[in-house]
């Protein structure tokens, strides 16, 4: 119910704001804004999504919790589309989102409302290897090779001629 009514809402509201806005300073400034936040947005998301890319890298190399810069990531996606869709109250939004303790209270506001119980990184499955340990023991059996098929007959063509 709550996306029927953003998806209601939010081109209502972007709809007034160009009215109010164009109205106030006409339709060249208007169209100038909006094509401005595009290209700046763009550019901020780009840096922005480096940066979580390269914290949420490090999280794996380290063997740490990925979930933040996982969110941060998502968040800055989010940011970015909505950069790019025409209007002032999703370039509102979507500048608020780059903003990284803005981004950091959203976090903590999801994780209060969801439970993670652990993490932990893969455990190797089956017996363990002892590093010295370079002999491998099993049975064998000696299969004679098949007589090998004419080139260029497959079982899909095989009782055709293949040159029609």
């Amino acid at each position: 119910m709550w996306l029927l009514i953003a998806f209601i809402a939010v081109p209502l509201i972007e709809i007034a704001l160009f009215i109010q806005v164009g109205g106030l300073i006409g339709l060249w400034p208007t169209l100038l804004i909006v094509l401005i936040t595009a290209v700046l947005g763009t550019w901020l998301v780009r840096t922005q999504g480096a940066m979580a890319l390269g914290q949420l890298r490090s999280s794996f190399s380290d063997l740490r919790d990925p979930t933040e810069p996982l969110v941060h990531g998502a968040m800055i996606l989010f940011a970015g589309a909505l950069l790019l869709t025409p209007g002032f109250f999703t370039d509102a939004v979507g500048f608020a989102l780059l903003v990284p303790s803005i981004r950091t209270a959203a976090y903590r506001a999801i994780r209060a409302r969801v439970q993670i119980h652990s993490f932990e990184g893969p455990r190797p499955s089956g017996p363990q290897r002892r590093p010295a340990d370079d002999v491998i023991e099993g049975e064998f059996e000696e299969i004679s090779e098949r007589p090998r098929r004419r080139e260029g007959t497959s079982g899909w063509t095989r009782g055709h001629d293949s040159k029609h």
